[in-house]
């Protein structure tokens, strides 16, 4: 692997049909980038596929995987908990060796005008990448989700994609494509199914709330348990242990039971905290195959799949 690695992220709406899931996976095969992990979860009706490898091929590797799964995917026919414009939902583009963040703009950019032309599938740019300052949060940009969006975009031009359009793909509804830095993807499970307790603690520690510095929370009902869903995008300004912390306090006082924890996808040796409670607490989790850099060294077999579309 040459010395510029970039990392991508892409989320698709598809998390109850493993053959799918493994179609979208193997369409994304290319020379020069390496699987570093990929999941399934059928409660948010999502998966997660962690890619990286050089530059261009890591580009060409995520819009094959766009195109694949609006082959495969309707979201007039999906439901989930979790919030989605598109069948590959969010694109995001992370570097991580000799690479700047000004560099995966870049490839973000490029990556959405390959996606429309090759596929017809609109494009919103955010974080880095955001061209306008309302798009810089992807919260922003999946407001309504797939079905309101798709009206909106009809009646008020500042919903209207970066590139395409102005309607959504009748299917495959749009895609976000952006550029940021690492980012952990961190969950909470409680032994209560008490989803507006969560959602309360999830208003208060959110940095839109004035919470946190760089979470992002969201409260969930799955399989009868309420979970802490966040996203942790500064872990340096923020350690999930501080995360961690505040939650706990603020479970007390909800008199809510931390039952157990969660990371999706991967996270990097600089974000672990080896003697930490919120490390303790995760369920099965790996080092091999959880931490980046382990991962980098030891990739992933790509799966085989034969699925078509129909």
């Amino acid at each position: 692997m040459s010395k510029a690695v970039v990392e991508c992220v892409p989320n698709f709406s598809e998390g109850e049909d493993s053959s799918r899931v493994e179609a979208i996976v193997n369409a994304m095969r290319v020379e020069g980038v390496k699987l570093l992990d990929w999941s399934m979860d059928a409660d948010h009706n999502r998966s997660v596929v962690t890619i990286a490898g050089e530059p261009a091929a890591v580009l060409e590797s995520a819009v094959r995987g766009v195109g694949k799964a609006a082959e495969l995917i309707d979201l007039t026919r999906q439901a989930g908990v979790h919030p989605r414009i598109g069948a590959a939902d969010v694109i995001p583009f992370v570097p991580v060796a000799g690479v700047k963040l000004e560099q995966c703009v870049l490839l973000a950019r490029q990556a959405g005008e390959e996606i429309w032309r090759r596929f017809g599938v609109p494009v919103y740019f955010y974080e880095a990448a955001a061209s306008r300052p309302d798009r810089v949060n992807l919260e922003d940009v999946r407001r309504g989700q797939f079905e309101g969006l798709r009206a909106a975009v009809l009646n008020d031009a500042a919903r209207r994609p970066d590139v395409g359009g102005p309607d959504m793909h009748p299917t495959a509804g749009a895609c976000a494509v952006g550029a940021r830095k690492f980012l952990v993807a961190y969950n909470i499970y409680f032994d209560s199914p008490d989803v507006a307790a969560v959602r309360a603690i999830a208003r208060e520690i959110r940095a839109a709330s004035g919470g946190l510095r760089g979470v992002k929370a969201l409260g969930l009902l799955v399989q009868g348990r309420a979970q802490l869903s966040m996203n942790i995008t500064d872990f340096h300004a923020t350690p999930l242990s501080r995360v961690y912390g505040v939650v706990s306090e603020l479970a007390a006082r909800h008199r809510l039971v931390m039952a157990a924890g969660e990371v999706i996808g991967l996270i990097p040796e600089a974000a672990c905290e080896r003697e930490s409670e919120w490390m303790r607490q995760l369920a099965e989790f790996d080092p091999q195959a959880k931490i980046l850099e382990n991962r980098l060294n030891n990739p992933l077999a790509w799966p085989e799949a034969v699925l078509k579309a129909g």
